[in-house]
Order: structure tokens, then sequence, then C-alpha cells
């Protein structure tokens, strides 16, 4: 049976009762059977530990998290599919590590047809033409996930919005560390975020309007971050990103799997992207680009600004082969990346654990919040021009 305390913070019970503490195991064996005790409003506390399974969370303003980051371990075993699955609406995971899924560590997304989740929500399995049939999940946060060693995305947003991904880490991932898919407006902030030796740090498909990546490390991956419009999901032309006091740097990681498409040594790709906003970033050493922007898929890249940043050590600096006119990249742009060859990719199986990792303020006792009103008030002002690495 659950215990009931009481989380406090803003998570809001159903009438007539109050929020509870489920804890696992003492209240529930399993991270599942936990979630399945849950209501609305509920904290499902997991203790230290490695839980071998697969998770969905189904209820809305469920809050699921571990009492510590770096020793609460949800495992895959590379048998299993995907690691935290939420359909629930204004859901939270927080303060636990997620490895070794044969898809994505933890996925949020409308798509609530499990034959359809994996082993990608989008692309081949799902139907990109049909978005009516899978509203988007409204509200979700991660805070304080460490994902590593999936074989597609570590963090993974897809037909989701009105949420938050913050003060996490991705690596070893052989698509991205953190994928941001098919929203209009996505209303969601990616900040704060650490994506190593991943094939893609930070991707973003189809995704536009209300959409902010601040203050992220994209650093020693095969490349750093990517933009892109394509078919294989709804909503596209991409547009209308914000991407502000990023570090984005050494991209040339070869211990790190390979994506399909095989980039390597690309600090920010915008493939068909369009109306972006990137000021105050770091865009450094990436071995054939810093920024290059492209036309795609039937898709113009156009509209798309740098300034303020600095873009200083990579093979070419600025590459524009878009058509368009209104791209300004803030300097003088070459038509090609510098000539590398790609290193073969790493077997994400194989990839060292990452080191531990900062843990959520307050730990266990901090107030339970669901994912409420969400991202809130983004300023990305706030983030200065970093450091140079």
């Amino acid at each position: 049976m659950a215990s009931a305390g009481c989380t406090g913070g803003d998570a809001a019970p159903l009438a007539g009762s109050s929020p509870r503490i489920i804890r696992v195991p003492e209240d529930a064996k399993t991270i599942q059977q936990g979630l399945d005790a849950a209501r609305e409003g509920d904290l499902v506390l997991v203790g230290p530990g490695e839980y071998h399974e697969s998770v969905t969370m189904a209820k809305p303003r469920v809050v699921l998290r571990g009492v510590d980051r770096n020793t609460v371990v949800v495992d895959g075993d590379f048998t299993r599919v995907n690691g935290i699955t939420v359909t629930g609406a204004q859901s939270v995971v927080e303060n636990l590590t997620v490895r070794r899924f044969l898809a994505n560590g933890v996925l949020f997304t409308g798509v609530t047809d499990q034959r359809l989740q994996g082993p990608g929500a989008g692309g081949t399995h799902y139907d990109p033409l049909d978005p009516q049939r899978f509203p988007p999940l409204r509200g979700f946060r991660a805070s304080f996930v460490t994902a590593y060693n999936n074989a597609l995305y570590g963090i993974y947003s897809f037909d989701a919005r009105d949420g938050v991904i913050e003060d996490s880490y991705a690596s070893g991932h052989a698509d991205s560390g953190i994928y941001v898919g098919q929203c209009r407006p996505c209303n969601t902030v990616v900040r704060d975020n650490v994506a190593e030796h991943n094939a893609v740090g930070i991707e973003v498909t189809n995704a536009s309007e209300n959409l902010w990546f601040l203050g992220n490390r994209a650093v020693r991956n095969r490349v750093g971050m990517t933009v892109n419009s394509n078919d294989f999901e709804s909503l596209a032309p991409q547009h209308g990103a914000v991407l502000a006091g990023n570090t984005v740097a050494g991209n040339n990681d070869p211990r790190s799997p390979a994506q399909a498409d095989g980039g390597f040594g690309i600090g920010i790709g915008i493939g068909g992207g369009s109306a972006n906003t990137m000021v105050r970033n770091v865009v450094k050493d990436n071995a054939a680009a810093g920024i290059i922007v492209t036309d795609v898929q039937g898709y113009a890249a156009d509209g798309n600004t740098v300034t303020d940043s600095l873009v200083t050590g990579n093979g070419t600096d600025l590459v524009l082969t878009a058509a368009g006119e209104a791209n300004q990249l803030g300097g003088q742009p070459g038509r090609t990346p510098a000539a590398i060859s790609a290193p073969p990719g790493a077997d994400f199986r194989g990839l060292p654990q990452p080191p531990a990792q900062p843990r959520l303020p307050g730990g266990s006792d901090a107030p339970g919040r669901a994912a409420v009103d969400l991202p809130g008030p983004v300023d990305p002002g706030a983030y200065p021009l970093p450091a140079a690495p």
C-alpha cells in the first residue's frame, strides 16, 4: 500500500484527496507498480538501485523522482525498447538515470499507441500526415536526468508541447542526446543541459515557434546541434527557434556512435530551417564547419541569423549553401565545409559510463512540482556569451 506522505509544492490532487508519496520499493516493488498506484498529483519516489524494466507514465500530473540521480538507474539491459514513456499530461521525470535501451531513454509524446512508440515515435514508425489522431502531449518536464548508451535518443520530446528539459546529461546515443520534434507552437525550453559523445548532441526537427535552446553544452559529439525540416514528421517546415548562450565545441569525437547520414565535425547545422535566431553562442573547434546553413528536401533555409557570437577555430567557420537571401550569418560565409574523413562510429553499447552528475536541489525532500504552466517566463537575454572552452 502507498504511504500517506504529502509532497507539497505545486502538485494538485484530485478533488477531495491529498497528494501522496508512493515509495519504491517499500510501497511498490517496481517503478511501474508505483506509477500504476499513483493518482493525479502524486509523487512516486524511487530508492537507490537498478530497476530492470520499461515503464509508462500514462496518468496526468504525476512526478517520478529518484532519491539520488546517480544511484537510481532504470536499465534496459539492451533488450527493452523504451525506458520511461510519458503520455500523461503535465508529468515530470527527475533526478534519476536511464540507460541501455534499444530506442529511447525518456520519451515524452502524445502518441499513445504503444505499437507506434518504438524504435522511434516519429519517422517511418508514425503516420506523419495524421497529427489529429494523436494530439500533442500538453505539459512535460525532465530535470536532472542522466541518459546514456541508448540506441536512438536520450531525452526525446515528440508530438509534445508546453515543456522544459533542463539540467540533464546525455551521452552515447546513436542518434541524438536530446531531441525535440513535431510541435508547433512548441512552447518549450531546453536549457542548461550537457550533451556529449553522441552522434548528434541536440537535434530539432519540424519543431517551431516559442522554442528556446539556452545555455546548453553540445561538445565532443560528431555533430553539435541540428535544426531541420523533413517529410518524415508532420508540421514542416521548421522555423522560429532561438539558440542563445550555448557552447558548441569540439564536435569531432571519434569514440561516438555514427548517425545514418554520416555527419562529423560540425557545430550547428541548419537544414531547411528558417527564421532561427542564433545569438551569443560559442561555436569553436569543429573540424568541418562551425555553422552551416543549407536547403534540404525541398525546404528552403532562409531568414536565419547569427549575432554576437564567437565562431572561431572551425574547419570553415561559416558555410552558406542555401539560396535564400535573408540569411545573415554575421560574417563572410564559405560555400563548402572543410574536407575531413569521418571515422567509423563506435558501438553505443560499449561506451563508458559518464561521471556522476549534479543532483536535484533539495533531493528527495524537494517539493513536488507538476509540469503546469510551462515553460514559464523565458528570457534569452539572461544567457550571455559563454567563456570559450
